[in-house]
């Protein structure tokens, strides 16, 4: 789930970092990984609700956006799954990023969307859990779009494997301050007709973690972290691929996924034998809740 602070002022210092300003370029020219202060991971904060950023993306006007799940502006019970029914904060909400100087702005929420749509294929409405954060051009000198950790991403995937390689990211919170961490893990299945990749990460994905992005083997971004299993330690993360897909059906402005200027790179992970969870029933498990 979204992880709401009691104490806001514990992750203010992180929001109010200087940025240059370069607007009006068609296509975005992103600052070194050495000075960039927004990369995916930014912690995001949207009314109270913190959240981690997946991916930066950019139009053709110029434009540079990061993603989130929309779940991180829900107005409704954080363990409830249904983006066709659960409330949002309207589009323009102001949403506060870690290393900006100025707050970007909800220009795309999926559940939002899919109401206005009349959606009613449950997959969709289960698992298709994306946001969009307009970034203020005074902060698109500081932006970069490669993955703290792993680099990449190096392109857009649909499919992963069973027991494929998966890396991806998140936030800690502890002691009043907010910190990126790694995660390495498989992906076990692809679920709800291809929605949803059902994840064993190390660590697992927790509440502050919601929206964060997953590249597979070869950098590729293929997810967007959205539910978590308490029972197993289990995630899901919802089908990149698609939730672009029915952002564009929905009439939105095409987006591209912004490439990483540094190469995607792993170091070789230890043997480990697979889940023993039995990988029919985990797609179930995973309707405990949103991150």
């Amino acid at each position: 789930m979204k992880h709401r602070l009691l104490i806001l002022a514990m992750v203010m210092s992180l929001f109010v970092v200087a940025a240059p300003a370069t607007a009006g370029a068609a296509v975005p020219t992103w600052a070194p990984t050495s000075a960039a202060t927004i990369r995916p991971g930014a912690a995001t904060l949207t009314d109270d609700a913190l959240c981690t950023s997946n991916f930066v993306f950019h139009d053709q006007a110029g434009s540079v956006y990061l993603g989130q799940a929309a779940h991180c502006s829900g107005t409704n019970d954080a363990y409830s799954l249904d983006g066709c029914e659960n409330g949002s904060l309207p589009l323009g909400t102001p949403v506060r990023i870690a290393g900006a100087s100025r707050p970007g702005v909800m220009v795309y929420n999926s559940w939002i969307a899919m109401q206005q749509r009349g959606e009613t294929d449950r997959n969709s409405c289960l698992f298709n859990d994306f946001a969009l954060v307009k970034l203020d051009p005074q902060d698109h000198g500081s932006v970069n779009p490669t993955v703290r950790f792993w680099g990449g991403p190096s392109g857009l995937v649909p499919t992963t494997f069973d027991g494929s390689e998966a890396f991806g990211f998140g936030n800690t919170i502890r002691g009043g301050t907010v910190s990126p961490h790694a995660k390495r893990g498989v992906s076990l299945r692809q679920g709800a007709g291809g929605w949803t990749h059902v994840l064993d990460l190390d660590p697992p994905g927790i509440s502050g973690d919601s929206g964060s992005g997953t590249l597979d083997g070869q950098g590729r971004a293929f997810g967007v972290l959205s539910t978590f299993s308490p029972r197993r330690g289990i995630n899901g993360a919802g089908d990149l691929s698609r939730i672009l897909d029915y952002m564009r059906a929905s009439g939105f402005p095409d987006v591209t996924l912004a490439h990483g200027t540094e190469p995607f790179s792993a170091p070789p992970a230890p043997e480990q034998a697979p889940s023993q969870d039995p990988v029919g029933d985990l797609l179930g498990g995973l309707l405990g809740g949103l991150l």
